[in-house]
């Protein structure tokens, strides 16, 4: 019998979950066994996942979870260089020249495991299955613009935290924003026609916010685009990969421009591929901003984890999509799943 066992998440500020107590009744009546961990942050209370029936396990057991086990979890592991003989999904930041994801490989090479990774489960044309990217959209695009809020006030953004749903977002969002009394930001978004920049978009409409709106033909000729400093915000929704144009130079620092907050929301600050290369490292909850330049000021919000703003949102939207994969996990060597398990195969040979 397949065995699905879902980890608590254990980095801060992560409160999302990729499966909700109704898809996990939806996996036991086809057969699929299902563990759930406690957790002491997840959006949804474990009281919901033991009304299914599941198994429920103490939080961070997964390590001595039965062999044949399927973890499964959103964000990293801890750090802590263990060899992982399980087979795990979730989001691995490893094939895409990632210099952290080549320890994590090593780790799976050390215990045999495989990595299923999230973002490499499609279709059979190439298409993701299931994807964070709109709820990353709307929450990057909040939080960059409360750091161009704080640049207003002679600031730089303090810590932020969860919301406990949009209406509430959006409400603190309009009374600072008029409190500033500035004039409504204009704002630019790359990679607009995709999840990631719908709610970036979204969320500058919800605002009155006047957005350009770039997708490939926009940027096809590779730059330079001056166009993006003549904008109040910069939103970068493009995943980074080989051949993709320099957004943001170095050279942008000391120009005369208009724009002062950059959000990173694809966010591959250790790609060798990363477009906006004023900054090498993602910001944090308790730090979101990093201060590229001070003479004019531009800030980079890059935190790698935008969705869990609205955790309850997020993991039912994300849930939702990716539960008919789940549901094929008896055929793990078939379909999704084996073309997630080739992608491993190939960059697992590299370490």
């Amino acid at each position: 019998m397949t065995h699905l066992w879902v980890r608590a998440e254990q980095r801060a500020n992560e409160d999302r979950v990729g499966i909700t107590p109704d898809g996990v009744r939806d996996l036991m009546s086809k057969g699929i066994h299902v563990t759930v961990e406690e957790s002491h942050c997840r959006i949804i209370p474990i009281a919901d996942y033991v009304a299914t029936g599941c198994d429920i396990a103490p939080e961070n057991s997964w390590p001595t979870a039965p062999a044949d086990a399927i973890i499964f979890g959103l964000k990293e592991l801890p750090d802590d260089g263990t060899p992982l003989p399980h087979r795990h999904i979730m989001f691995g930041h490893a094939f895409k020249g990632q210099h952290s994801g080549k320890a994590l490989l090593k780790r799976f090479k050390a215990g045999g495991g495989t990595l299923y990774d999230l973002e490499y489960l499609v279709d059979e044309t190439g298409r993701r299955v299931a994807a964070f990217g709109y709820w990353a959209g709307f929450a990057g695009a909040a939080v960059t613009l409360m750091a161009w809020m704080a640049q207003q006030a002679g600031k730089q953004c303090g810590a932020v935290s969860s919301y406990a749903n949009k209406d509430a977002l959006l409400s603190d969002l309009h009374a600072s924003l008029a409190a500033t009394g500035a004039p409504t930001p204009s704002a630019i978004v790359i990679g607009a026609l995709g999840r990631v920049g719908t709610g970036a978009s979204d969320l500058c409409e919800h605002m009155g916010i006047t957005v350009t709106k770039w997708d490939m033909a926009e940027t096809a000729s590779g730059g330079p685009f001056p166009e993006i400093l003549q904008h109040n915000l910069f939103f970068n929704c493009i995943l980074a990969r080989p051949g993709t144009p320099v957004f943001v130079p170095a050279t942008a620092l000391d120009a005369a421009r208009t724009l002062t907050a950059i959000g990173d929301i694809a966010c591959d600050p250790d790609s060798d591929y990363n477009p906006i290369p004023i900054y090498d490292a993602a910001t944090s909850w308790d730090a979101p901003a990093f201060r590229a330049a001070t003479d004019p000021i531009l800030d980079v919000v890059a935190i790698d984890n935008l969705p869990s703003l609205l955790p309850l949102e997020s993991s039912q939207d994300y849930a939702a999509q990716l539960l008919p994969s789940l549901r094929t996990l008896d055929q793990i060597n078939d379909g999704v799943w084996a073309r997630a398990q080739a992608v491993f195969a190939t960059h697992i040979k590299e370490v």
